[in-house]
């Protein structure tokens, strides 16, 4: 298995998987009606809380959306967020390497905000917990801008976490679960009817986890509780209210470490432990926690109309203290005297930071079917509200007093030896109480997908009105986002189409001369084709798109130039993605090459230039009875991060994945999940500020389900 992981050719890879889909695409195409066979669904279902607020099938959708069920990305060996997306083409999964203080997925190049059953929950940095995947239902990564249904947002895209909700059919779940790295996870999912007529459905997903990490002194431990209940008046109402409580006590994994020892040898020609802890123990820790309360409605007004809706109410809190390795700028060495494993000697700085945030969101929409002659129009009519406040008190110590000459908090990387933080007394003379920032944002947003025969026409409009009080300034920005999709649907299951959609995000300030920031705006235009066969279950996507982001920081940093929103970002690439199935033999496959620079015309820092995986699930029932066999690739291209002055190039890697599963009884399941098989280092970015992210090494876990 070694040798054929760090051999793996993916040029290679690719060729043979557009051979293999034109292929199957060709023979289908010739087949006739008696080889077609029952469909069965292989790429998740879309609903109205959904990443596209609708449940138009993702074939007949003129944009890229990625879904990963809960049974697939467990069948992976997924253990958070982040992980879930790493078989997803265009999808940079570790951006920053081995991380505990969030999930640092990047869509097309680009930070992908966080959503919940259609509602943004997550803003600001370090305030909230991350989202656990055991409460998940399947997790969806719409591409490229979409502010049209969701007003101001990142243009690479966003993803969208589906909750687990009652369900009208009892069952119940234990799930227990045990790793490297003391990992000792337990979770519990009931589910069933609360009353005879069976209007009333409960739901109680709960999460325990005692956890260390890779990182010595950094733990992972977690106690989520999950309750929900869905009322049902009539059958053409749907209520479900979902209560969530998370609190984490952990350290961050994230240490900074110099790109001298990791991408670098040190001067005697030696690298350091990637794994090196450079915090101090005892001063560390990043403890979160959050509370929300989400109603989901849906009610049919008659055959044609439904009104639904999303409202979320959200606290969060993170306690968050980390010491550092100190950055002295671009390309500057972070070492104290030579830069050798004998004297590997960083000063470091020592934070402290007290972070909160609440939300309050409601988006209400009016979906339904309207024929005018042999045109169908499906309409959806919403308008949304937001108000967000997060506030950010901190102490910073640059420098932990090495700069003047204070060397006790100094720490050598290849030896560490702790010394304890700073007196508390430092950090409350330095601490800053900053304002609260506030941000409300009203959109109101009309979509139209018209069929005419086998054309799919999608027209979308939005009006958003955001304000923004940072506690010393106020602001107020309007937007009008457009979108437009065509899709021609062949009876033979393939459907070329051509899309466009904007976004726009909102940027606080004033110019030199005292004008007001325009919002930064984006711009795709997407030509894909989808395919799904009528012989076998599958489904096929091949995408290009092109990017542009204007109105970003002037590139050139001209201090009398009073514009200095001159700034351009282009971004494109080409994305394959299929699943299907042959028998007992299901694949996943995904590829993907981008190209992106920032304003100023260098690549996009810490961002891959190409992606590519294969997964492949063997149900070995014939062969094997009880067992099933899953085993995987996953390669990322190299980053580069560079100035003027600097360039540092982060290698490409290829990382293996297994999975054994065994159903000892109709009740009972054991899986066995190994992620980074061959337990392979390697950095995931390297930033021109000097620091590097190491990746995550071998997990190996058992886990034991009990349904009954």
């Amino acid at each position: 298995m070694n040798t054929l992981i760090t051999k793996f050719s993916y040029p290679l890879l690719a060729s043979t998987l557009f051979t293999f889909s034109a292929g199957v695409l060709a023979e289908d195409i010739n087949a006739t009606d008696e080889s077609e066979v029952e469909v069965v669904e292989v790429v998740g279902s879309l609903s109205r809380f959904g990443a596209t607020k609708s449940n138009t099938p993702i074939v007949e959708t003129a944009r890229s959306v990625s879904i990963e069920s809960i049974d697939e990305f467990l069948q992976k060996g997924s253990l958070n967020l982040s992980q879930t997306t790493s078989y997803m083409a265009g999808v940079s999964a570790e951006t920053f390497g081995f991380a505990t203080r969030g999930d640092w997925i990047r869509i097309r190049g680009l930070a992908a905000p966080r959503y919940r059953d259609s509602i943004q929950e997550l803003f600001g940095s370090y305030n909230t917990t991350r989202a656990e995947i055991y409460t998940l239902e399947q997790v969806e990564v719409l591409k490229g801008p979409a502010s049209v249904l969701y007003g101001q947002g990142s243009a690479g895209g966003l993803v969208n976490a589906v909750s687990k909700t009652p369900r009208p059919d009892s069952s119940n779940e234990i799930f227990a679960q045990v790793g490297n790295y003391s990992r000792k996870q337990l979770g519990l999912d009931f589910n069933g009817a609360l009353t005879e007529k069976e209007n009333v459905l409960g739901r109680f997903v709960g999460l325990y986890r005692d956890s260390d990490t890779q990182v010595d002194y950094v733990e992972d431990d977690t106690l989520v509780l999950m309750p929900s209940l869905t009322f049902m008046p009539s059958d053409d109402t749907s209520i479900t209210v979902i209560g969530l409580y998370q609190d984490t006590q952990s350290d961050t994994g994230s240490q900074f470490i110099p790109v001298e020892g990791t991408l670098q040898p040190l001067s005697d020609g030696t690298f350091l432990d990637a794994d090196v802890y450079a915090g101090e123990p005892e001063f560390n820790k990043f403890d979160t926690e959050s509370t929300q309360l989400t109603v989901l409605l849906e009610h049919s007004l008659n055959d044609n109309f439904t009104l639904s809706g999303t409202a979320l109410w959200r606290d969060g809190e993170a306690d968050y203290h980390q010491a550092w390795p100190t950055f002295f700028g671009d390309g500057a060495s972070r070492y104290l005297g030579s830069s050798s494993t004998s004297n590997a000697t960083v000063a470091r700085s020592f934070y402290q930071a007290d972070n909160t945030f609440e939300q309050l969101a409601l988006d209400v929409r009016l979906s339904g079917f309207v024929n005018t002659g042999s045109i169908e129009h499906e309409v959806l009519v919403g308008v949304q509200y937001q108000d967000v406040e997060t506030d950010n008190n901190v102490a910073y110590y640059y420098g932990g007093g090495a700069l003047t000459g204070d060397l006790r908090y100094v720490l050598n990387l290849a030896n560490p030896v702790y010394t304890g933080a700073p007196d508390q007394a430092i950090f409350d003379a330095i601490y800053t109480d900053n304002p609260i920032q506030n941000v409300k944002d009203v959109g109101l947003y009309v979509s139209d997908q018209i069929s005419w025969d086998n054309w799919r026409i999608t027209l979308g409009l939005r009006y958003d009105d955001v304000d923004n009080d940072n506690g010393t300034s106020q602001q107020n920005d309007d937007a009008l986002s457009l979108s437009a999709g065509f899709l021609y649907k062949f009876d033979n299951g393939v459907s070329p189409y051509i899309s466009y959609s904007e976004s726009f995000e909102t940027v606080v300030g004033t110019t030199l001369s005292g004008d007001q920031l325009e919002p930064e705006e984006g711009q795709q235009v997407e030509v894909g084709l989808k395919y799904e066969p009528r012989n076998f279950p599958g489904f096929f996507t091949v995408a290009y798109f092109d990017i542009d982001i204007s109105n970003l920081p002037n590139p050139n940093s001209l201090p009398a130039d009073a514009g200095q929103q001159q700034g351009e970002s282009s971004l494109s690439g080409v994305e394959f993605e299929a699943k299907f199935n042959l028998d007992d033999i299901s694949m996943q496959l995904a590829y993907s090459t981008l190209d992106a620079e920032d304003p100023n015309g260098f690549n996009l820092a810490g961002t891959p230039d190409s992606n590519g995986s294969i997964w492949v699930m063997w149900d070995a029932q014939k062969w094997l009875p009880g067992f099933s066999l899953g085993a995987g690739v996953r390669y990322v291209g190299e980053s580069v991060s560079e100035t003027a002055a600097l360039e540092y190039r982060t290698p490409s890697y290829t990382l293996g994945d297994i999975m054994l599963g065994y159903q000892v009884s109709e009740n009972l399941d054991l899986a066995l999940n190994i992620r980074n098989v061959t337990d392979k280092e390697y950095l995931t970015s390297c930033l021109t500020r000097g620091d590097c992210f190491p990746g995550l090494r071998r997990s190996v876990n058992g886990s034991l389900t009990y349904r009954f």
